[in-house]
């Protein structure tokens, strides 16, 4: 998770709508639908996670470790679609980083390879290893980890030191517990822990029955969190009624907010523009698992969910209802066309980056220094955000709306601050 200064969001009164164009009360009814959708869908895909890990620590098997693995790439789906939400509404951002925080040092949970180094100027917590210590001591402070909970990761360890790199909960934590370090750079290759590792009576890499510990207590606090976000977007819930507490245009603010800055600073900018100047694959999202494609993939689909005002869900708690499509569309047809066509653009883009790597070439590949092809298909996939980004801009003045500040990142509009 990067940090940033949040964007300010002002709005002024949207003037009358013509009578054929959605209501903006019902766009952000819809928008709010799909977000409790979502939440749960999360929630839901989350539970089925923690029934495979629980079968796999019962039984250690390379099959169950499989199943398991499956589940937790199976759980990111809709979650990931969910970060449209992210920026403009202030509850989800001061609760995202306990579940999807990023990218993290994870010396502080597990033994790692011997090139990760034993310690960091930046971060006294680096190579701490819970999981093999029932006691830290860190810059003058002992943690009690003899029982490793819910609350000790929540607690004591998440961001420890106030570093925000100190990952220890949420989905980034269970996946490094399920498949262990990527160590082969930006060559062919995911990490690729033995499900011996879970193996009490066949114990490999030490600690087992902690690591299993560990396992759960992310797995079971993952639940808790979503559970608290599946509730504030439930009718009637806090995060219901702050954006409706914001008025008409403060809402449709917050919608346009959350495109634009996932859009251009975090997934444009921060989570792809930096890690293919640096070919640095520790910049990829789900870096464990190779998963990435499909995370970046998801916040596109997330984007258009919010745009259009429609959920197609894996479990069936589908959503479809009045859209900022239609507003637009009532307001300047010629624009609603140009931004469809923005969107389905970078659909396409990240379509083919998606395909390359279902093909065999995972995204740490891809932004690989020297991989022409691969670094031509990821930059497209930027390039179309960063243009759809345009249309959003133009859909906030077409709106009516106070000028929104989007999130921006180094990589696209600073380069050369990224190498000082």
């Amino acid at each position: 998770m990067k940090s940033f200064t949040r964007a300010l969001l002002a709005a002024t009164t949207l003037l009358a709508t013509p009578a054929m164009a959605a209501a903006p009360a019902d766009v952000l009814g819809t928008y709010s639908d799909i977000a409790y959708a979502k939440y749960s869908d999360s929630l839901e895909t989350a539970k089925t996670l923690q029934s495979a890990i629980d079968k796999l620590i019962a039984e250690p098997t390379d099959t169950n470790l499989a199943a398991a693995r499956k589940a937790w790439i199976e759980a990111r789906n809709p979650y990931q679609q969910t970060e449209a939400y992210r920026f403009g509404n202030a509850i989800v951002d001061d609760w995202e980083g306990k579940v999807n925080a990023w990218p993290l040092d994870e010396g502080l949970i597990d033994y790692v390879d011997v090139s990760y180094g034993e310690d960091s100027e930046e971060n006294a917590f680096y190579a701490a290893n819970v999981i093999a210590n029932p006691s830290l001591k860190v810059g003058g402070e002992t943690i009690d980890a003899s029982v490793i909970t819910p609350a000790l990761l929540a607690e004591s360890l998440q961001e420890a030191g106030e570093v925000e790199a100190n990952v220890a909960t949420g989905y980034h934590a269970i996946e490094f517990l399920l498949w262990g370090q990527d160590l082969n750079g930006t060559d062919a290759g995911a990490g690729n822990r033995p499900a011996s590792d879970f193996d009490t009576a066949n114990c490999t890499g030490g600690n087992c029955e902690r690591r299993a510990q560990y396992l759960n207590s992310a797995t079971d606090l993952l639940i808790t969190d979503l559970e608290e976000m599946v509730a504030a977007w439930a009718p009637g819930g806090a995060a219901r009624e702050e954006l409706g507490g914001k008025g008409e245009a403060g809402g449709l603010a917050t919608i346009l907010t959350g495109m634009g800055s996932l859009s251009y600073g975090e997934l444009a900018g921060e989570r792809m523009k930096l890690g293919l100047m640096l070919h640095d694959p520790e910049e990829e999202h789900d870096c464990f698992s190779d998963n990435t494609h499909m995370s970046h993939y998801n916040d596109v689909v997330g984007i258009r969910n919010v745009y259009f005002g429609e959920y197609k869900s894996p479990l069936g708690n589908d959503v479809k209802g009045a859209s900022l499509a239609e507003m637009v569309a009532a307001k300047d047809p010629a624009l609603a066309e140009e931004m469809q066509a923005k969107l389905d653009a970078t659909l396409a883009a990240f379509e083919a980056m998606k395909a390359r790597a279902e093909a065999g070439e995972a995204y740490d590949q891809m932004i690989g220094e020297g991989n022409d092809e691969g670094n031509a298909v990821v930059q497209a996939a930027v390039n179309a955000l960063v243009d759809q980004t345009t249309s959003i801009e133009r859909v906030v003045k077409v709106l009516e709306l106070d000028e929104i500040a989007f999130e921006g990142s180094d990589s696209l509009d600073n380069p050369s601050a990224v190498f000082e």
